[in-house]
């Protein structure tokens, strides 16, 4: 293998944070009405030394009920990434798209995981497709309208 071979190898993939909060409980655990959930998902991209990159995901998940919240949690899901070599128009989508889809399943375990260990029904994120979320992103940051398709 030659030195200009472009490399791409997980070093490893690990929970990088984890939080749960239950501000009202117990009281808010008598409601009968359904909680209303919210989930943001972010991707985080750090060159953490040469040809290396920690590529982190989080999910943030929490219901209310009225405006009171029933838990809050906090995921960061991260993996250590070797990438070489690769040309620089590839290195986005490889950032952007293929190390994110490595990681986030990890996420969805841990958020159901987390969830269901405080007593709840676990919250199943939903599969993401990391392409198009990067295209947007992409477009937005270059002030075009994205083309989604699907």
């Amino acid at each position: 293998m030659a030195d200009t071979d472009p490399v791409f190898n997980i070093q490893r993939v690990y929970l990088k944070e984890a939080s749960l909060e239950q501000p009202n409980s117990p009281a808010i655990l008598l409601e009968q009405e359904q909680p209303s959930v919210e989930i943001n998902l972010g991707v985080n991209a750090e060159n953490v030394a040469d040809g290396v990159f920690e590529i982190t995901v989080t999910a943030t998940v929490q219901t209310k009920i009225k405006d009171k919240t029933v838990f809050l949690v906090e995921c960061k899901q991260a993996g250590i990434f070797e990438i070489r070599n690769v040309p620089d128009d590839q290195m986005g989508g490889v950032i952007g798209v293929a190390c994110p889809q490595i990681v986030y399943p990890y996420l969805r375990g841990n958020v159901a995981d987390l969830i269901q260990r405080a007593g709840f029904p676990p919250v199943h994120l939903a599969e993401i497709n990391f392409q198009s979320m990067y295209e947007q992103q992409t477009a937005a940051q270059q002030g075009e309208s994205p083309i989604i398709t699907q």
